[in-house]
């Protein structure tokens, strides 16, 4: 009998299940990482910036001379004079020039071959050192043979650069274009910047695709120098005044003569050249209300421009007009510009003109039919101003804005073709012609 198989062993008691645990609550989400914000940028005052004084057509070599004259290699390019200098040399150029129209300080300069690249790249420039979080902004673009041709839109794509690096909005005025202040001769509100008081003009200057962004550091134009609230027919801007000045080699000691001065910007700028006045001194920039402005850098800046100016015996400075409205804006002005002693101001006609005797210069605009409208032949009169010269004038140096040959050859002056300077005034070619006055006519 087969053997019996061992009883199997009772099955073991199931375990008991652990009672089931509450689900743990899930970790909560990290917040958001903060988008990182570039720390505020603040070039020091001895850090070099590239700059650029803007100058009239005809007027960069004069603008490149004033600045080596201050001590700052420049060199004169079309429209205007490249140069590079610190914060005090800025604030210099600003208080010391005469023939330029503004300094332009450069932010950046990229490529940029659409809009929303240029947004981009613009937007990393350092916007934080030259204006304030939703502060005004003028753009004014020029564009050539690049993608990016809409100016408008350039305008748009870089205000709104500049409102994401500074984390505000940029409100964009319109800014009116170069060629239309550069057309303007009249207005001397200095203080008011061309775009409007509270903007800041960024100037936008593709080319080849590449943008090139600056800041306005002058504000309202250097030609407003704040004295020239009165005016007469066909104003002169005060910086072609200073560049005729300067072009005819005036020594600033012999007698200078205007015999038709208008409002009396020749003369008056004549004296602040003879005193040395540095004709910015009485005026606002834009560059103050920047971040990083230092008034007391500027007030040492103005402190060392009284201390230069001179103060001996002045050169005899005569202006005349035969209009008598004309003679009491020039009086006027030159009671603004503290030259009423210095000019002497006189109603009579050219052909009543005595010049002082001994050698000195003539520098003066004359009427030449385009801006001043005249019933007689101008022809006559300048004849009649060559028949004046050679007859009170001769071995004196005479320089004159003209915008007809023809009038020019009826002086009878033989001009230094190699000296003239083609110029616009009131945006109307001129050409300001020079001549040393023989008694035989050419």
């Amino acid at each position: 009998m087969p053997p019996k198989r061992p009883a199997r062993p009772p099955a073991p008691a199931p375990r008991p299940r652990p009672a089931r645990q509450p689900p743990r609550p899930a970790a909560p989400s990290p917040p958001p990482a903060a988008k990182a914000v570039r720390p505020p940028f603040r070039p020091g005052a001895d850090d070099v910036l590239s700059l650029f004084a803007v100058a009239a057509p005809g007027l960069e070599k004069l603008a490149a001379q004033e600045l080596r004259a201050l001590g700052l290699e420049a060199k004169a390019h079309s429209g205007g004079a490249a140069f590079s200098g610190r914060r005090a040399d800025m604030y210099r150029a600003n208080l010391w020039l005469r023939t330029a129209s503004r300094v332009l300080v450069r932010v950046g300069s990229t490529y940029a071959g659409s809009f929303s690249e240029l947004r981009d790249k613009a937007a990393r420039f350092p916007w934080e050192a030259y204006l304030r979080p939703g502060q005004a902004v003028a753009v004014r673009v020029t564009s050539h043979k690049s993608r990016l041709y809409h100016t408008a839109a350039v305008a748009e794509r870089v205000a709104g650069a500049i409102g994401d690096a500074l984390g505000q909005e940029a409100v964009l005025q319109r800014a009116a274009s170069a060629e239309a202040e550069e057309g303007n001769a009249g207005g001397n509100a200095a203080g008011e910047a061309a775009a409007g008081p509270a903007a800041q003009l960024v100037v936008a200057r593709l080319v080849d695709d590449r943008c090139t962004l600056s800041v306005d550091s002058s504000g309202a134009l250097l030609h407003q120098r704040g004295y020239r609230l009165a005016t007469a027919k066909a104003p002169l801007r005060e910086t072609l005044a200073a560049a005729l000045l300067l072009a005819s080699g005036w020594d600033k000691q012999a007698p200078l003569v205007d015999p038709f001065c208008g409002a009396g910007t020749i003369p008056i700028e004549a004296a602040w050249l003879a005193q040395n006045q540095a004709p910015g001194r009485a005026r606002r920039f834009a560059f103050m209300d920047w971040p990083d402005y230092e008034a007391a850098r500027w007030a040492a800046l103005l402190a060392e421009a009284e201390a230069a100016r001179v103060t001996g015996p002045a050169p005899l400075i005569l202006g005349y007009d035969r209009d008598a409205g004309a003679i009491g804006a020039a009086r006027a002005n030159a009671g603004r510009a503290g030259v009423a002693q210095a000019v002497q101001f006189g109603e009579q006609a050219l052909s009543a003109l005595q010049a002082p005797p001994g050698r000195g210069w003539l520098v003066t605009n004359p009427p030449y039919g385009a801006r001043v409208h005249s019933g007689g032949d101008l022809r006559d009169l300048y004849a009649q101003l060559g028949h004046v010269l050679r007859a009170q004038c001769v071995g004196w140096q005479a320089g004159f804005l003209c915008g007809d040959q023809a009038l020019a050859r009826a002086s009878g002056l033989r001009f230094d073709l190699g000296r003239s300077l083609h110029l616009l005034n009131g945006g109307l070619p001129v050409d300001f012609l020079q001549a040393r006055v023989s008694a035989e006519p050419a």
